[in-house]
């Protein structure tokens, strides 16, 4: 009976898509994750996508084994900024969490927290992109109101501290600087908020880096890990 139970209750988990008792870690290291991304955006960008993973006996896969992501990427909404597409992968490869400006206010840090840390993957990466009506929004003071406010004051931050590094900063330079620094701020917010991750980072089991994509020539720039990322990390900052 508790045999029966027990397949009864991990069936229930890979329904749901949790998976995380099937899934274990993936078998790869960050610096692995990090070129497969690097090598799937200079295919995309040079159109020679290869499209990996897409078809039937990958979703049959996905769908029966659960789910081994190799990379977490926080990316925004924006409809211009695929993730999987730009980073020529397929299903299952990546984990996404997407909301408008790449911001990690408390469900994206949960997530970000399933995906590193139930799910295992060995890096995370932030990804902002030119031309972010979030940010350009908040640098041109813009009337947002409704459930954008969290949104809006996450970003209002970055675009704050941008002001400060760049005072001879103004209009669309002002608005790329601030996108760079709206990733680091949200690097900054995860850390800040989320102990867990803290540890995958501290134990070496994570890495995490930001990131801008263009969405005109489709290439991503990558920026490393925070410029402050030790003492983000210190106990002194917890």
């Amino acid at each position: 009976m508790r045999t029966i139970l027990a397949l009864m209750v991990t069936g229930l988990i890979l329904c749901l898509g949790f998976g995380w008792a099937a899934a274990g870690a993936p078998a790869m290291s960050a610096d692995e994750a990090l070129a497969l991304l690097k090598e799937g955006n200079e295919r995309y960008v040079s159109s020679q996508a290869q499209h990996p993973n897409q078809g039937i006996k990958r979703r049959i896969s996905t769908a029966t084994k659960g789910q081994q992501p190799f990379a977490a990427i926080l990316s925004c909404s924006d409809s211009r900024v695929p993730v999987e597409v730009l980073f020529d992968r397929g299903v299952g490869d990546i984990f996404v969490i997407r909301v408008a400006g790449n911001v990690a206010n408390t469900d994206e840090t949960g997530s970000i927290e399933y995906a590193v840390d139930h799910l295992g993957t060995p890096v995370f990466i932030v990804l902002g992109h030119t031309n972010c009506g979030a940010v350009s929004a908040v640098v041109k003071g813009a009337d947002l109101h409704g459930n954008i406010i969290p949104i809006r004051n996450a970003i209002f931050t970055a675009v704050t501290t941008a002001k400060t590094n760049h005072p001879s900063a103004t209009g669309e330079k002002l608005i790329d600087e601030a996108i760079r620094t709206n990733v680091w701020q949200a690097i900054e917010d995860v850390f800040r908020t989320s102990p867990i991750t803290v540890a995958r980072v501290r134990s070496g089991k994570l890495k995490v880096e930001g990131a801008v994509y263009d969405i005109e020539t489709g290439a991503v720039t990558w920026m490393g890990p925070h410029p402050k990322q030790a003492d983000l990390l210190s106990d002194k900052a917890h």
